[in-house]
């Protein structure tokens, strides 16, 4: 028998098996992958985004939802408790754009490695079984322990922190919300958060595989004009629609899909207020005057983009540069600053970072992560209805709550 079961070897998981521990609890981890941290391995493009180098006040700025929830979690242990956490075991992090923190060789697989390791130090009080938990067993309203591969495993407390429903590949396939609704609780309904999305305009297929960088992407709610969201960056075109960092930033703000009720607005030049854009323009067709107008973007757009732009533009393709009017120049530049994409729906839940809704808070101690439910029964991460934005801090809502988890377990 052992004082805790954790459910779930990602980074909430991780982080409340290494503080109870070192409150002198046993541990048994389940995590059904070979290894712990499969979904860490590929956060930040392999790169490891593990919390962002911010104050307070913009921590919960980047919470649009139930960030209320977590002010006693995050003051236990918040963003730079996280960076001490990974530089005592021995992973030196930076600090880039965005105030995101990274660790300084670029590699997940560090963070990961760094886990392992504090486990293995700790592997008197800490074991990690490769196994798949099945049923969360309870008495007399309080856990005693978990089934797993047909055997039983007990405990005083029991922790779910098995992830959300994206990227079912790392493990996370919704075991925790069925738990959770096994033993009484609410779970709000899950959708997508920092997903691609699915335009309305066909053209986006003709751009397939195009990467715009050091564009600026605004979200604007077509119901109240009100934009949600703007910066500056990189997004890519696919076949169904847009991704990439910009896109899966601004999916974030929306908090209810309704088909062609957002836009997102691509201003191509960021760089270049209107009128030296008018300027570059007027340059550039110069050089131009005797070709196609089809044939005068070259320096001014990807190749994959002009078409598309010649098209929404209106204006033939094979026009003379030298005949194009001043009007059509001006709606040229509106276009390049204001390139618009309407949106259908978001990707699948499959293809999301984070997954919304979860474990209603209302039955969740905020200070402890114990269920208001069941006795001895605890949640940290995903799991729990609480989402951000992109830029570390989802992965410091896991560590927070891991945290608080790990030590009140």
């Amino acid at each position: 028998m052992a004082d805790c079961i954790i459910i779930g070897g990602g980074a909430a998981g991780l982080m409340a098996a290494v503080t109870a521990a070192d409150w002198g609890k046993t541990v048994i981890l389940f995590e059904k992958n070979p290894r712990v941290g499969k979904k860490l391995l590929i956060t930040g493009k392999g790169r490891c985004n593990v919390t962002n180098n911010c104050i307070k006040e913009d921590f919960f700025a980047n919470i649009p939802c139930n960030g209320r929830f977590l002010y006693s979690s995050y003051a236990a242990f918040d963003c730079s408790d996280t960076m001490s956490f990974f530089e005592n075991l021995g992973v030196p992090l930076k600090t880039e754009r965005g105030n995101r923190v990274f660790p300084v060789s670029d590699r997940a697989e560090d963070i990961v490695i760094a886990f392992e390791r504090a486990i293995k130090e700790r592997s008197d009080r800490i074991t990690v079984k490769n196994a798949k938990v099945t049923r969360i067993l309870t008495e007399n309203g309080a856990v005693t322990g978990v089934s797993a591969d047909g055997a039983a495993y007990h405990a005083n407390s029991v922790l779910i922190a098995s992830g959300g429903r994206s990227y079912p590949k790392t493990g996370s396939d919704g075991d925790g919300y069925r738990f959770a609704k096994e033993l009484g609780h609410k779970v709000v309904p899950l959708r997508p958060s920092l997903v691609p999305m699915v335009s309305e305009e066909e053209w986006c297929r003709e751009a397939m595989g195009l990467s715009l960088k050091n564009v600026t992407l605004t979200l604007v709610d077509g119901a109240d004009g009100k934009k949600l969201f703007s910066e500056m960056g990189e997004m890519l075109f696919t076949h169904f629609g847009v991704s990439g960092p910009l896109v899966l930033s601004a999916s974030g703000h929306i908090r209810k899909m309704e088909r062609g009720r957002y836009k997102l607005i691509i201003d191509l030049k960021p760089a270049l207020d209107e009128k030296t854009l008018d300027s570059r323009l007027q340059r550039d067709f110069a050089e131009n005057a005797n070709r196609d107008f089809i044939n005068s973007l070259g320096k001014l757009l990807p190749a994959k983009l002009i078409p598309v732009i010649v098209r929404l533009s209106g204006i033939p393709a094979e026009k003379k540069v030298n005949q194009i009017s001043k009007k059509e120049r001006t709606e040229l530049l509106h276009l390049l600053k204001n390139l618009t994409v309407t949106i259908k729906d978001f990707r699948s839940i499959d293809e999301a970072i984070v997954t919304g809704g979860g474990v209603d808070i209302s039955e969740i101690n905020p200070k402890t992560m114990e269920s208001k439910k069941v006795s001895g029964l605890y949640f940290a991460g995903e799991v729990i209805d609480v989402d951000a934005y992109t830029g570390g801090f989802n992965l410091q809502i896991a560590f927070s709550t891991g945290y608080a988890a790990g030590v009140n377990m």
